[in-house]
């Protein structure tokens, strides 16, 4: 008890001691001198002084600036990688005699010790908070240059993955009564409908049909790791207007019959492919159902980020293929201001609906995915696409980004793992008739199947 309290005392002192004389901004370590830390780290056998070397290293790396970073990553990917003699021999070793033991050597031997590293790294207090501000800064590196830096992210992304597994993180709501801290946090991380001030964000979270549910992680208490948004409503909502219009009539919980999530944003770029959406929001409908009995339907009220871009790349490379009322849609949306003209809004429905059709339901990468990103997510979640709307968000990004098109994606709790494996194993969309149906004759693909 006597141990676990002097590290306690230890650990809650380090976050307010001057390192080296100087306070935490001002501590300043040149590149080499990081690097000899690290070393020194990875050679430390006592747990008081590992915790300090670590926190030495995290400020000194915090208060890098970019060029001295982009070095500092340089040298764990070339002094901190595995040793190839040693790898080379293990291999060597277990396809002489394969066991568990040389596998086991073969397995330690592949490890790099920037993984080693960031275990270390990661007991000083912050440490887990830090090391994901450090990917933060790293991934910009890994987009310029991926044979250099992304080893090192991939080491990352293995740790955060197990460091951020379902299994250590905690829902929580979130309403008006939570810590300002935490709701500052949510007005800064809203990523789909920017929330422009207080009285916006009580518009979200106090009404008694909304809700809003955020994951934590232990060791990042006050700052959530990704947050949806749910509007409680009687029908399926046809624009996002309806749903955040402040002058709208509030009906109580036990009057709803759809739960809409119309907004989930993540918080952490450095956390960049660790998925936690999926669980957020399958956990969030179960939650829901059991504790609103009256729910039916359970449904997201969804951008479409990447249609406009492809639409215009699509009429660009394949403008025989397309249909007299989907080239006088695009004639439509080219002009300026045209969503503010009620006939020619009314007169682009159907080709955009008809083009949208094909993106959703024909347009794939070369891994046979969706090209759209939002999609990709919910679709494999085991939702179905449901519905797509017209002019569902006029707002200047939406139309830039998509042309004022929203789409549902439902989800059937009796049907998401069904739908979610028969997406996985072989990207099949489901997709409802009122869906399938907006496609043309010939949309010029057969690979389109109604799976709903």
């Amino acid at each position: 008890m006597s141990r676990m309290s002097l590290l306690s005392d230890l650990l809650s002192s380090l976050n307010r001691r001057p390192w080296f004389g100087q306070n935490r901004g001002e501590f300043k370590c040149s590149v080499d001198e990081l690097v000899a830390l690290c070393r020194k780290l990875l050679r430390s056998r006592g747990e008081a002084s590992g915790i300090i070397t670590a926190s030495e290293i995290l400020i000194g790396l915090q208060n890098c600036d970019d060029e001295s970073l982009s070095g500092f990553f340089e040298k764990l990917a070339l002094d901190f990688a595995p040793d190839e003699a040693v790898l080379g021999a293990a291999a060597a070793d277990y396809a002489e005699a394969p066991s568990a033991k040389t596998l086991a050597s073969l397995q330690a031997a592949a490890e790099s010790p920037r993984q080693e590293l960031f275990r270390r790294l990661n007991l000083a207090p912050g440490g887990t908070a830090a090391l994901v501000k450090l990917r933060e800064r790293l991934l910009p590196l890994v987009k310029q240059n991926r044979e250099v830096y992304g080893p090192v992210n991939a080491d990352f992304h293995h740790l955060f993955q197990s460091w951020f597994n379902r299994g250590f993180l905690v829902l929580k709501p979130i309403d008006w009564n939570t810590p300002a801290a935490i709701l500052e946090k949510i007005i800064a991380y809203e990523a789909v409908h920017a929330i422009d001030s207080w009285d916006a964000l009580r518009a979200r979270l106090a009404p008694p049909d909304r809700r809003c549910f955020a994951f934590f992680h232990p060791a990042i208490p006050d700052d959530p790791l990704i947050f949806v948004e749910v509007a409680l409503t009687r029908d399926i909502p046809a624009s996002i207007k309806s749903v955040l219009s402040e002058d709208r009539d509030a009906i109580e919980p036990e009057n709803a019959q759809t739960a809409v999530f119309y907004s989930i944003s993540n918080c952490h770029r450095g956390l960049a492919g660790v998925s936690f959406g999926s669980f957020l929001i399958k956990q969030v409908a179960f939650d829901l159902k059991e504790t609103l009995p009256n729910l039916k339907t359970f449904v997201t009220l969804s951008p479409v980020p990447g249609f406009a871009r492809w639409l215009s790349e699509f009429a660009t490379e394949h403008p025989s293929r397309l249909l007299p009322n989907e080239k006088e849609a695009l004639r439509i949306v080219a002009r300026v201001h045209w969503q503010k003209d009620g006939a020619l809004v009314a007169e682009a429905e159907n080709g955009l609906l008809s083009l949208a059709a094909r993106y959703f339901l024909n347009a794939r990468r070369d891994d046979g995915q969706p090209v759209d990103s939002v999609a990709r997510f919910h679709l494999g979640n085991g939702a179905m696409l449901n519905r797509i709307m017209h002019m569902a968000d006029p707002s200047p990004s939406a139309l830039r980004q998509s042309h004022g098109l929203m789409v549902n994606y439902l989800y059937d709790l009796q049907r998401v793992e069904q739908r979610h494996e028969a997406y996985a194993s072989s990207a099949e969309i489901a997709a409802s008739r009122a869906v399938t149906n907006l496609l043309p004759a010939r949309s010029g693909q057969d690979d389109v199947r109604n799976v709903a």
